[in-house]
């Protein structure tokens, strides 16, 4: 057989497609294999170059490829997209992918390792019990809405209902209700818990790297977020700006310019939208301590005099964004400006 310099493949659970070429183009392997034997085939081949898509357990098959001395490299599927030729397939898809790999302007995505992928798994699992524990009271806080008994919003109302559940001298509810409703209150009780004891697992983990701890020192920038950026972001030598990190986060105008008019619109909500989500929520947090008399940079003061409230929070979540990028490729820790004031 022909030496073959470039693979395409195309990930799948059970059925992957491999488009093979030689030097000069010309298609060597087009077939598919089953799970069983993708390694072995990747096993008997001399060192080349692997494209694949950046899709679920993408970044086991590249750690898991590299090893028998191919160079892998892994593409944004939006970005293979525009390869494939006429309908989507299989082989059309392996295809676009071995066409896209060896385009000279093509964007690659960092592999992880499974440390960082065991890292973005403690994230994920938090975010997971986050979103089923705000379910599950927004859920009760209906249901006793319906028998008159309402609380503000927030967890934090939250524990006043449940005291309001374990009350037997409450008549309000009915007792086949209460039985139910307890059910969800110990729900809370067991999300909250699981919460707190991975956000002592990541905080641990913060105070261990050196780079997070840094990370830290910016305002609005908590561990949680510290130890996202250090997931998300393998490689921040490989933005040129930090603007280039903003925009890939997402927090930058979609533009929308044509014949020398510049039209900018709302944010892309490109990339990673829980790192992008917790960077506003800093962003926020930050301009709600300035009402409460903290001081802020001046450039805010000002956007705030005329601009809505959470156009300058996704404003200063860019700025922090940038920030971060500056940290982590040029050091040191974060310095305030000279010019503060009240808001």
């Amino acid at each position: 057989m022909e030496k073959i310099t470039t693979i395409g493949l195309d990930l799948a659970k059970s059925v992957f497609q491999v488009h093979a070429i030689a030097e000069d183009g010309r298609v060597i392997v087009r077939r598919a294999l089953r799970r069983s034997q993708l390694l072995e085939f990747f096993r008997s081949l001399e060192p080349c170059l692997v494209g694949l898509e950046a899709c679920a357990s993408s970044h086991y098959w590249a750690n898991a490829i590299s090893q028998f001395g191919h160079t892998v490299r892994m593409m944004p599927p939006a970005y293979v997209k525009a390869y494939v030729k006429r309908n989507k397939t299989d082989s059309a898809d392996a295809e676009a992918i071995c066409e896209a790999v060896t385009r000279p302007t093509m964007r690659f995505v960092p592999i992880k390792s499974p440390e960082e992928m065991a890292a973005g798994m403690v994230l994920k699992s938090r975010e997971l019990f986050i979103r089923q524990r705000s379910q599950t009271a927004n859920a009760m806080r209906a249901h006793m809405a319906e028998l008159g008994i309402v609380a503000a919003t927030g967890m934090t109302s939250i524990s006043k209902l449940i005291l309001v559940l374990r009350d037997d001298q409450d008549t309000r509810l009915p007792p086949a209700a209460r039985a139910a409703l307890l059910e969800m209150a110990e729900q809370i009780e067991m999300l909250t818990a699981r919460i707190e004891k991975l956000e002592r697992k990541i905080v641990a983990a913060v105070k261990a790297d050196e780079t997070a701890r840094r990370l830290t020192s910016i305002p609005g920038v908590g561990p949680i977020i510290a130890a996202t950026v250090r997931t998300t972001i393998q490689d921040p030598a490989g933005f040129r700006t930090g603007r280039d990190l903003a925009a890939w986060i997402g927090i930058t105008p979609q533009a929308h310019s044509s014949g020398g008019k510049e039209r900018l619109g709302r944010i892309s909500k490109r990339g990673n939208k829980q790192l992008r989500t917790l960077l506003i929520v800093g962003a926020t947090s930050i301009l709600k301590q300035a009402r409460r008399g903290a001081l802020l940079p001046s450039w805010v003061i000002s956007l705030l005099s005329r601009r809505p409230y959470k156009v300058v929070a996704v404003a200063l979540a860019n700025k922090i964004a940038r920030t971060i990028w500056a940290l982590l490729v040029k050091g040191g820790i974060y310095q305030a400006p000279a010019i503060m004031a009240k808001a």
